[in-house]
């Protein structure tokens, strides 16, 4: 297959059942983005759910951990303290930048614009913000509130950690921490806007649009030659 006609024809695709032990997962993406950095791997797109976790991003403040009521990992990744658990879509990107433009501002804004597509897909308006990084919407209340959250690291010029995405978790379990430090907007989900969707119709709205956010990262690409 022309990947050129396909850019995903060469990325692994890989959607893992049931609950994904966080620290499992997280052992697994580094060594496959140094693998990847090696030259031993392929790039990897990794859709997982775990069971409830806070983990800690490099920017996490301890006054933000309100109540650790399950287990809190130490991430590695960008940003604050987040939440995960059941009934959330978690996307792990492990992409070689040096083929697709190493401007780590470019792939973070182009994540976001994935995810953003894959809800419109499902009827779900979502947005950015400026200032705040992740995915927004207008919930019934009509107030801005976050249906996604993004944290990625780059070692090497390879991505990994990535996206969340709220369809249906116990939106309460986000009451121990403050959310990527953000305090004065809530969490939503799809379930919560009269929009409920399974793992399974949002993974297959992520796998429609995935051409379109990798064509966007070539963008980066072709600015550099």
């Amino acid at each position: 297959m022309d990947q050129a006609a396909n850019p995903s024809a060469a990325i692994e695709w890989r959607v893992s059942p049931g609950l994904t032990d966080y620290t499992a997962a997280l052992a697994e993406m580094e060594a496959r983005a140094a693998a990847i950095a090696a030259g031993e791997a392929g790039e990897l797109i990794w859709l997982v759910e775990h069971p409830p976790v806070y983990t800690a991003g490099t920017s996490a403040d301890p006054a933000e951990l309100i109540d650790p009521r399950f287990p809190v990992v130490s991430a590695g990744r960008g940003g604050r303290y987040t939440y995960h658990g059941p009934g959330q879509r978690v996307g792990y990107l492990m992409l070689d930048l040096t083929r697709r433009g190493r401007d780590v501002r470019h792939f973070v804004h182009s994540v976001e614009g994935w995810v953003i597509d894959a809800l419109a897909e499902l009827g779900i308006e979502s947005f950015r913000a400026p200032g705040r990084i992740g995915i927004w919407t207008i919930d019934r209340a009509g107030h801005e509130a976050k249906i996604g959250a993004i944290g990625v690291r780059v070692r090497r010029w390879v991505t990994f950690h990535g996206f969340s995405v709220n369809l249906s978790p116990n939106l309460a379990d986000f009451g121990g921490i403050v959310p990527c430090g953000i305090a004065e907007y809530p969490v939503t989900s799809a379930e919560m806007l009269g929009a409920p969707h399974n793992l399974a119709t949002f993974d297959a709205a992520l796998a429609l649009t995935r051409d379109r956010f990798l064509e966007r990262l070539s963008c980066a690409r072709e600015n550099e030659t």
